[in-house]
């Protein structure tokens, strides 16, 4: 594999290591997973993860059921853990080290989030799996990705989705949606796509981490996007 960049941001969503059971972990998806992280590694890629919850728990949703907001979002930060682990176990089962790191102290299950212990894991080889978001309520995944791509100095934020790209509508909804090739911070913005939310697109932005949206559900498509294949949307 050609390297584009050395070091990258995995945002991966919960939703889609369910593979379309719409919750809990589908075991053969988890594992396409590792074997593709596993070999972006092997090529020399530093690779660091952010990893959804929303096939466990959704905190939105949960305060929208009645759920006070904070906890939900907490419980939502608990759900990113528990995949972070599954996640953590299906790369070592493919020979790959890895080390889930908590923003909320955990131990033993993971080890408290810092900038430099991810970096040093990254250096070692380790694919460094960072859970639980931000830490902080009123805070999305995403935004949690966009900070830790910053903070560990990821040369791209690489969003894994279901879909190839971003369109100009839900392609799945409206079949005469088109899609962006490349496309700026400020036009997402403007246009209202829901690619993230709001407060994630303007780290990203404020700090010069560019985006890139792909089908990460299609094996092979993680080596084509790190050997930087136009596959996906930039946003930029």
């Amino acid at each position: 594999m050609e390297r584009k960049f050395k070091r990258v941001l995995l945002k991966l969503s919960g939703e889609s290591l369910a593979a379309g059971s719409g919750h809990g972990i589908d075991t053969t998806r988890l594992n396409q997973y590792a074997v593709q992280i596993a070999e972006a590694v092997r090529s020399g890629i530093e690779v660091a993860i952010v990893i959804g919850g929303g096939n466990i728990f959704r905190g939105l949703k949960g305060a929208s059921q009645g759920f006070d907001r904070v906890k939900g979002d907490q419980m939502g930060m608990l759900a990113t853990v528990i995949n972070s682990l599954a996640l953590s176990s299906a790369l070592e089962s493919v020979g790959q080290p890895a080390e889930v790191l908590t923003a909320i102290a955990m131990h033993p299950i993971g080890h408290h989030y810092s900038k430099w212990r991810a970096i040093d894991a990254m250096r070692a080889g380790k694919v460094a799996i960072l859970s639980g978001g931000t830490g902080n309520p009123f805070f999305t995944t995403d935004t949690g990705a966009s900070l830790r791509g910053v903070e560990v100095e990821a040369d791209v934020m690489l969003k894994g989705t279901r879909v190839d790209g971003i369109y100009t509508a839900d392609p799945e909804k409206d079949p005469s949606a088109t899609k962006f090739d490349s496309i700026t911070y400020d036009e997402v913005y403007q246009r209202g796509l829901k690619v993230m939310d709001l407060t994630a697109t303007a780290m990203c932005k404020e700090n010069h981490l560019p985006i890139i949206v792909f089908d990460m559900d299609t094996p092979g498509n993680l080596a084509k996007v790190l050997s930087g294949e136009p596959i996906g949307t930039l946003v930029y």
